[in-house]
């Protein structure tokens, strides 16, 4: 349901000076000069962050010495995105958390509009920007694509509209009520973690508004590099949406479509898979979780071993 960006008798002129403080987390692997790329673009943002905290997976997958430059902080835990965000979940002081995947450009004003509508909309406990440019459904972006195309960002009408969940690669949320009532990413859907936002964002449902906007906004590269084998990935588009359902963090109908959904993707284009996609992989890892489905054996963590 669409809505005001500003609140109820709300001026622009009221919000303009800095109240919240915000933090930009990023959770990486295996691509340090990815996220270094993401880290040094956010030297043009007209606000600029309170905090940075960076988690890797491992030692060599960021540049130590250029993140410190930045003002940012390394934090290490388990590896798995859902580890590594709750590692900098627990260490993060600050009001606002803007959790952005290690290949996403922001728009200049992006952190300046974020704290504008977080003060405008007090009962908005998750807001996700748009996503104007997505190299995920593509073979990605370089860096010079990205770029442009955040350059090239026409003028809009500000939007406001309740969402089902926020969108991983860009998605921030209040931390009052995640400290207030200890909510975590659930580490049982491990390694690229597929849903995890999902579940965490309507585990804070019952705490306020999940709302979409595009007051600010970004582009997601989509880099192809890292990222989960096609088996792994195609265990997880099964296993995960059924135990999320189980847990109760997402629909019956909802999982069912979302699982039907990629099989028929996987299978339909096995014989003429995109270049940048493992078809075959995530077939092969579809029937793996049901074979384990109809056994009673089925579970996410299982990718681990895959």
């Amino acid at each position: 349901m669409a809505r005001s960006l500003l609140g109820k008798g709300q001026q622009s002129e009221l919000i303009v000076m800095s109240k919240l403080s915000i933090a930009v987390a990023i959770a990486t692997t295996g691509r340090p000069e990815v996220v270094q790329e993401a880290l040094e673009d956010l030297r043009h943002q007209t606000r600029p962050y309170d905090e940075l905290m960076v988690c890797p997976a491992k030692d060599g997958d960021v540049y130590e010495d250029k993140i410190e430059a930045l003002g940012g902080k390394i934090v290490r835990g388990k590896r798995g995105l859902t580890c590594q965000r709750n590692t900098i979940l627990r260490e993060l002081k600050s009001d606002i958390v803007l959790f952005l995947d290690d290949d996403f450009f922001l728009a200049p004003d992006y952190l300046e509009k974020l704290e504008q509508v977080y003060l405008a909309q007090p009962d908005a406990v998750m807001i996700t920007g748009e996503v104007v440019e997505d190299g995920i459904l593509g073979p990605g972006l370089t860096i010079e694509e990205a770029k442009k195309a955040v350059a090239d960002l026409p003028p809009v009408a500000d939007r406001l509209s309740d969402v089902y969940n926020g969108y991983g690669c860009n998605m921030s949320f209040r931390m009052a009520p995640v400290r207030e009532h200890d909510i975590m990413f659930d580490e049982t859907l491990p390694l690229y973690g597929w849903q995890e936002d999902v579940d965490f964002s309507n585990r804070l449902l019952s705490k306020g508004d999940l709302v979409e906007t595009n007051a600010f906004v970004g582009v997601h590269r989509g880099t192809k590099r890292s990222r989960s084998p096609g088996k792994k990935l195609g265990y997880s588009q099964v296993a995960n949406p059924l135990y999320l359902v189980k847990k109760g963090s997402m629909s019956r109908g909802r999982a069912y479509k979302l699982m039907i959904k990629n099989l028929i993707a996987n299978h339909v284009k096995i014989m003429t898979p995109e270049p940048w996609v493992d078809r075959a992989g995530r077939a092969n890892g579809n029937w793996h979780a049901l074979f384990d489905l109809v056994r009673g054996k089925m579970d996410p963590q299982k990718i681990n071993s895959l």
